[in-house]
């Protein structure tokens, strides 16, 4: 029987070794982490990450062919291939790559633990998303600490949406396994390709040398992230003219070129992998003289920080000025829909600008704890284009920020209301209940454009949708930066 242990019970490791459980019965699948509340979670009726169809694919195999472990060493020395899915944040300490550089301390931890416990050969499997040649640092680790005993590196990014993981797990745009191109890497390559082709087209399973698929995860979340700031850049040119940001956007897609994914304009990009990966992208880019080219890089993060201060300045300017003790609510904190994944949201800038101007914020997000919203919002932000000093942050009250459990809550006696998360269930409020309990005048400043604004308008709400053309008192206000 074969044996996998996956290091790492995170957003990664736990979803895509369930479905590896559930896809391949005759494998025995183990996941390990040195956290023992987040195992514990694993083992419970609680999952520790929100995701759709995560929780029946778990039920169906736990206990089975799938387990969460502490006992860490033991799962990796039984194991026949290790997947490592640790962090790899980016580096925030002084010293060289930071603000940019990948911080690979996990990784090398792993690797070290991994040669010490091993008693046989073993196949390591990058899941991480790692620099290109972090292979090559992770075989001298394992080699030079081996005790005769053989390892072989592979590279299998993943390419999860979250929200929809399952769904991609399930059926794959496509599987991109590196190796190296000896007899004993394409026999390695060959041993995972098998794990995947239990349900896997093999037309979908993709084999390349290890710095191409190390590259290819970069590059992925790269172009994704430049389409983002595109269109949010083409949406204030869309306010500044008339344009309708939603009808430039369909026709753009309509080019089979460049296809409709990824050009909703929106208050700008989250999740942690785009800002991360462009910065280890810009990073490698300057460690390779490719000056030029890291400035082109750089400016798709530029622009999506350009459009969540754009989103804040332009509540302050429409509602006289200033937000000072005026109650916002704020509609989603997630950096998206169907997760409770909060790295990078856009919420946390948009919130801490507008507490900046001692607003009041009432916050409601359906899968987003109180403890995660309160952290987020104290927690320093580190400044990539000045890596030597971190942002000074002004010190945020509890009596500032109210986390509420309910839309209509959140929403009543409010100024305005910000949504800045596209859940499903806010499109579909009472807005004139809403409207009937606020402050007057109501503003709606809709960060996702998921609102019909003409029925808001009608109902007596003054409207911002990003990227579609000003309610009537808004073109008025002072021009946003």
């Amino acid at each position: 029987m074969v044996k996998i242990c996956c290091i790492g019970a995170s957003y990664v490791g736990g979803p895509t070794m369930a479905v590896i459980a559930l896809k391949c019965p005759s494998i025995e699948v183990a996941v390990v982490d040195i956290s023992v509340p987040r195992i514990n979670a694993w083992n419970s009726y609680q999952l520790p990450i929100y995701e759709p169809g995560l929780d029946a694919v778990v039920k169906q195999c736990r206990g089975k062919n799938l387990f969460f472990s502490t006992d860490v060493e033991k799962h990796v020395r039984e194991a026949d291939i290790v997947f490592v899915s640790v962090n790899t944040p980016t580096k925030t300490t002084r010293g060289l790559g930071a603000g940019k550089a990948a911080d690979l301390t996990y990784w090398e931890s792993a690797a070290r633990m991994i040669a010490d416990v091993s008693k046989s050969d073993k196949i390591v499997v990058e899941k991480s998303t790692v620099p290109v040649k972090t292979t090559e640092a992770i075989e001298k680790i394992l080699t030079h600490n081996s005790k005769g005993i053989k390892f072989q590196i592979l590279s299998n990014p993943e390419f999860l949406a979250e929200g929809t993981a399952i769904q991609d797990l399930f059926n794959p745009d496509r599987v991109l396994i590196g190796g190296r191109e000896t007899p004993e890497g394409n026999k390695a390559v060959q041993a995972l390709k098998d794990v995947y082709a239990h349900w896997v087209p093999e037309d979908r399973i993709l084999t390349t040398n290890l710095w191409s698929a190390e590259l290819s995860k970069l590059a992925v979340n790269a172009f994704l992230a430049q389409r983002i700031s595109s269109v949010n850049a083409m949406s204030a040119l869309c306010e500044a003219t008339g344009a309708d940001v939603t009808q430039v956007s369909y026709a753009v897609s309509k080019d089979t070129r460049i296809g409709p994914k990824f050009l909703n304009a929106s208050v700008g990009f989250g999740r942690s992998c785009f800002q991360k990966d462009i910065l280890n992208l810009v990073y490698i880019c300057e460690c390779n003289g490719l000056l030029e080219v890291a400035e082109y890089w750089k400016q798709v993060i530029k622009i999506n920080e350009y459009q969540k201060n754009r989103f804040a300045n332009r509540v302050v300017s429409s509602m006289f000025n200033t937000v000072s003790n005026k109650k916002i609510a704020i509609l989603g904190f997630a950096f998206k829909k169907d997760t409770g994944d909060t790295r990078e949201t856009p919420a946390i800038d948009v919130c801490k600008g507008l507490l900046g101007d001692k607003a009041r914020l009432s916050i409601f997000d359906p899968q987003v704890t109180v403890d995660q919203i309160q952290r987020d919002l104290t927690m320093k932000k580190f400044d990539w284009d000045h890596p030597l000093h971190l942002q000074p942050i002004s010190p945020t009250t509890v009596k500032q920020v109210t986390c509420v459990w309910d839309a209509y809550e959140a929403t009543k006696d409010a100024h305005g209301i910000c949504i800045l998360t596209e859940w499903d269930e806010f499109k579909n409020l009472d807005f004139k209940r809403i409207y009937d309990n606020m402050q007057k005048p109501a503003f709606v400043f809709d960060g996702r454009n998921i609102v019909n604004v003409d029925q808001l308008r009608e109902i007596g709400f003054i409207v911002y949708s990003i990227g579609k053309p000003l309610d009537a008192w808004l073109k008025d206000m002072p021009a946003v930066a």
